[in-house]
């Protein structure tokens, strides 16, 4: 059992019955839904990312909402969510009801952060036909994703390759959209000493950064997500890894690490690219269509971070009731899927607020 101090919340769209104080980590995951529920055939997968309770009586459950194909399901709000809650004296589960569960939404959370790897390709090609176009795009993309006003929740780091065996950094992991403009728009013709493309040293390279922004954030018991954005015009001309490497390492990747791909031109291999971007791919034929490209790719991003939701609520089972099962359910127009956990209410009283 481990002992963290909450303060939940919501970022952005998750959902959210607030509540601070001590929690104790009463959760495991058994998976399946009961088949007294009868939900019939899901079109939605929600994953538990974390869960525990807090005395008096909260049951909290941190959980991200995709379609069946892997598509983050963003804009729900609790009106979209039923609860049902199933005790050692109960047949099938009971329906909670929002409003005397003590539902309510807050504004913070100190449970997620949504992190983007913005990595560009600044090889000559790029260098001399399409820097002015990548930089306008890369700025409108800065700007779609990070919010207006800057939290700690949303943060991006801005890296570039060339030739070389190095992972460029432009600009560190910051909330700080200016810092990211300012990064961008400092960008000439002259900052790449190699004009070759190793693509796939660099995605193995920021794959490595993803994981450390997630495991650093494990550490904090803070539930961290990465996007890694990857723009290319061309293929890998280094040789210096190859394409199983390279997709092995996105492959491998946690599965709260999400891979896009954006590619300019003819020469691109969008075979390849779509191997790497496995939450999604997009291309512009010519330099004129990069930034509508980009913000393509930018609303994914987004939903990415806000397909994640915090819920809690206070349950009606009380000390001595053991292990209770909980399951959510999702409905999202026509669409619906749920999770199953359970929690133990040792300790409940009333009092939950």
């Amino acid at each position: 059992m481990r002992t963290i101090k909450i303060c939940l919340g919501l970022i952005g769209i998750l959902l959210a019955f607030a509540a601070c104080g001590n929690a104790d980590d009463d959760f495991n995951n058994p998976g399946g839904v009961d088949g007294c529920l009868d939900l019939g055939a899901a079109q939605l997968r929600l994953s538990i990312q974390d869960q525990f309770t807090t005395l008096p009586g909260k049951v909290s459950v941190f959980f991200k909402v995709n379609d069946l194909q892997g598509k983050p399901v963003s804009g729900l709000t609790a009106s979209d969510f039923t609860i049902y809650e199933s005790g050692r004296n109960d047949n099938c589960f009971n329906t909670i009801s929002a409003s005397e569960s003590a539902a309510r939404i807050s504004p913070k959370a100190q449970v997620f952060n949504s992190n983007t790897i913005l990595l560009l390709d600044l090889s000559n090609s790029v260098l001399s036909n399409s820097l002015q176009e990548l930089k306008d795009a890369s700025v409108s993309f800065i700007n779609n994703v990070m919010p207006a006003v800057p939290s700690d929740s949303y943060n991006m780091a801005i890296y570039w390759f060339d030739g070389e065996d190095e992972l460029h950094l432009l600009q560190e992991l910051t909330s700080d959209a200016a810092a990211l403009v300012n990064a961008v728009q400092g960008i000439d013709e002259n900052i790449s000493n190699d004009p070759s493309t190793d693509l796939y040293g660099a995605v193995i390279k920021a794959g490595e950064v993803a994981q450390q922004i997630v495991a650093a954030g494990a550490g904090e018991d803070i539930i961290s997500a990465a996007s890694v954005v990857v723009f290319t015009d061309g293929t890998d001309q280094a040789s210096r890894y190859s394409q199983n490497q390279a997709l092995e390492v996105v492959r491998n990747s946690d599965d709260n690490v999400s891979w896009f791909t954006i590619g300019l031109g003819a020469e691109i291999d969008q075979a390849v690219l779509n191997n790497i971007g496995t939450t999604n791919s997009a291309f512009a034929s010519n330099k004129e269509e990069l930034e509508d490209i980009f913000v393509e790719i930018s609303e994914e991003v987004k939903g990415q971070a806000n397909s994640f939701y915090l819920f809690e609520y206070c349950s009606p089972k009380r000390d001595g009731s053991g292990i209770n099962q909980l399951v959510i359910q999702a409905i999202d127009g026509d669409r619906q899927g749920a999770v199953q956990t359970q929690f133990d209410a040792t300790g409940f009283t009333a009092g939950c607020q």
